[in-house]
């Protein structure tokens, strides 16, 4: 679990492809507090499993599933990735509850600077709409946000400086593709109400996976 709290930027050293899988080399330095095999870091909201550790970062492998969910499979060498740590139970939540398991690709349809802050207005996949509430939490390449408005599928945020400052999204521009993740609360709720036809009426395209 996260909190959607970014510790530290990051960089890919490398991508590397081998059979169905791709591996990626990060530059973890940013974290400060020193990994282990088998932790698991938040890669611009995806959950990975720390798989080499290296002088200066970690490896993980990027499953086919997560490729096809996420935009990991879009990143290259020298790209600046938002990194968080496992949370723990010594971890302040200051966002909300991220498990990491990106639900789909959303695209940056408007990017407007407002004094020192900028506004965002984001399209989410159709099926994801019915979880994004105004006031409510989304998480968006594993920056926990408050969503200030809503019409559709299309939601509003507002990035303050500080955000800008300590994450990538000072690199967002029109167009831009982010990993978004709904608030999970939304989905137990959904499911504890409608029961078998939350189910039936939520099912993916692609089966949700735990992306490692």
């Amino acid at each position: 679990m996260f909190t959607g709290i970014i510790q530290g930027i990051g960089r890919i050293n490398s991508v590397e492809a081998a059979d169905t899988i791709q591996r990626l080399d990060v530059d973890a330095g940013a974290l400060g507090n020193p990994l282990r095999l088998g932790d698991s870091v938040a890669v611009n909201g995806v959950c990975l499993t720390v798989a080499t550790l290296t002088d200066v970062g970690f490896c993980a492998d990027v499953s086919p599933e997560t490729l096809a969910r996420t935009t990991l499979g879009e990143l290259s060498a020298g790209d600046a990735v938002n990194l968080e740590a496992a949370l723990t139970p010594a971890t302040p939540l200051g966002g909300h509850l991220v498990t990491g398991h990106v639900d789909d690709v959303g695209t940056v349809d408007e990017h407007a600077t407002e004094g020192e802050a900028v506004r965002l207005q984001i399209t989410a996949p159709d099926p994801l709409a019915r979880y994004i509430a105004v006031k409510g939490s989304i998480c968006v390449d594993g920056v926990s946000l408050t969503v200030n408005e809503v019409n559709g599928a299309q939601f509003g945020l507002t990035l303050v400086p500080h955000t800008l400052q300590v994450t990538t999204f000072g690199e967002l521009r029109e167009g831009s593709r982010v990993n978004l993740e709904v608030d999970i609360i939304a989905r137990y709720l959904e499911r504890l109400l409608l029961g078998d036809r939350a189910a039936a009426k939520t099912a993916p395209s692609r089966p949700p996976t735990k992306h490692s």
